[in-house]
């Protein structure tokens, strides 16, 4: 090989060395940015759309919520892990200052091992970083109360999630209790609590405090203002047809935990043994007719309220079992023969409950809460609101507000408003069914935060 060939070769052997080294210093750096570096965060930010402060910094966070975290070295990030739980994340959201992780509704609150309660992790291959981060559980909420009119020194049962060490109840009228609450120390699904004197008659919400923050009720408590028909006075009895009339209603005292209020409904008068099967419009109750719902209830509830947050509310009492046949029908006017299940009515079925029959029957007294956009005329997605059923009322020809007990054969469909070929047919009964306290009331439920706006 001559001079010339040897430097040849010698050039293409020295570039080729060149270029591998080039490409191993940069399959390194490339490595090294894939393993990341080191991680340090600056703060932890609630991201929450809602709020007039949509990215605040925070020390605490609850299950679900949307964190914001703020630092260094996040590129490359390979795990994230909340009181030890590892928690997934979009590598879209992640650049190499900041990053979004949400707290999963999995994350262990009391469950998570001690040294890693209340913490947050991030790592990569090569690095992690562990900060001291509170984590609570989801907020505390009501859905029910058992009774929202009981009498003074009788105890409710309040329903609802998160309900752990309730420590303080306070009633409309600012009535604060803080003795006897018993809760659900398991699963903290339920508390309950004896009903104090001097509650404020234009009722409201109740508000508790919890070990896991507070929470409000819907403003349904003890709401004397939205009473329709009480069968004490307040309201007026349609007496006409052949509707329960005075004379038929009971008041011996019933029930027990919460009892009768004076006079009551038996929705299957002591005259009648027992309801025939296949059969409509067996008992009826209605109001007089002259009510005006317009001047009674906008006053505390506009008629430019949402429609799903009023409601119809009634206390029921069934002190044997109720299954297999038999239901409420209520009527926003007195303009229907029974059967229906559509229109201006609501039919309750209690003993139905997810397509099957389940037994029912009542301790005491209870409340039966029915939203307007339960009733079958408001059901679809439209916006309704109070306005849309005071109309309807308004317009009608016959305006007295009632209830039939109905013993018809039930579609499954009719019950769920959707796609079944199950029936329930009927049978003749003699069930005891008793409602009294007719009312209007309001659902809103004022808004608590855990920072002030």
């Amino acid at each position: 090989m001559n001079n010339n060939s040897k430097t040849k070769a010698h050039w293409i052997f020295m570039s080729l060395f060149g270029l591998l080294f080039i490409t191993m210093i940069f399959t390194a750096c490339s490595n090294d940015d894939d393993a990341g570096g080191v991680i340090t965060i600056d703060g932890v930010y609630l991201e929450d759309v809602n709020s007039s402060v949509p990215d605040r910094q925070v020390e605490f966070a609850r299950l679900g919520q949307l964190l914001r975290i703020e630092g260094s070295g996040f590129t490359g990030l390979k795990r994230a892990y909340i009181n030890g739980f590892q928690t997934s994340f979009n590598p879209v959201y992640v650049s190499e200052r900041s990053m979004l992780l949400r707290v999963s509704g999995d994350t262990p609150i009391t469950e998570a091992e001690d040294d890693l309660r209340n913490t947050i992790r991030l790592t990569n291959d090569n690095n992690e970083i562990v900060i001291p981060f509170e984590i609570r559980s989801s907020p505390p909420s009501i859905t029910s109360v058992s009774n929202t009119l009981p009498n003074p020194g009788e105890q409710i049962t309040v329903y609802g999630t998160g309900l752990i060490e309730v420590s303080s109840v306070t009633f409309p009228g600012d009535v604060v209790v803080t003795d006897g609450i018993i809760y659900d120390e398991e699963d903290a699904e339920f508390f309950t609590v004896t009903m104090p004197e001097g509650v404020s008659e234009s009722g409201g919400s109740l508000f508790i405090q919890t070990a896991n923050g507070p929470a409000y009720s819907p403003a349904y408590f003890n709401f004397k203002e939205g009473i329709i028909l009480n069968f004490d006075g307040m309201g007026e009895l349609g007496e006409f047809g052949n509707t329960i009339r005075q004379a038929n209603l009971e008041s011996a005292p019933i029930g027990e935990i919460n009892v009768s209020q004076g006079n009551y409904v038996p929705h299957r008068p002591d005259s009648i043994e027992s309801f025939e099967a296949a059969k409509n419009r067996l008992s009826e109750v209605f109001t007089s007719g002259n009510e005006n719902w317009r001047s009674q209830f906008t006053p505390f509830i506009p008629a430019t309220t949402p429609l799903d947050e009023v409601a119809f509310q009634f206390d029921v009492y069934v002190p044997e079992v109720w299954e297999g046949s038999g239901y409420l029908k209520i009527l926003l006017i007195n303009n229907f023969n029974g059967g229906e299940w559509s229109g201006g009515v609501y039919n309750y079925v209690p003993w139905i409950v997810d397509g099957e029959i389940e037994p029912f029957q009542t301790e005491g007294w209870t409340t039966v809460t029915v939203p307007f956009t339960d009733f079958y005329l408001f059901e679809d997605d439209e916006d309704y609101t109070f306005e849309d059923v005071l109309a309807f009322r308004e317009s009608a020809t016959y305006k007295n507000f009632g209830i039939f007990f109905e013993n018809s054969d039930i579609q499954l469909s009719d019950v769920t408003r959707g796609s079944s070929d199950v029936e329930f047919l009927s049978s003749a009964t003699s069930v005891k069914v008793f409602t009294d306290n007719w009312r209007i009331v309001s659902l809103e439920t004022p808004t608590v935060t855990d920072f002030p706006e």
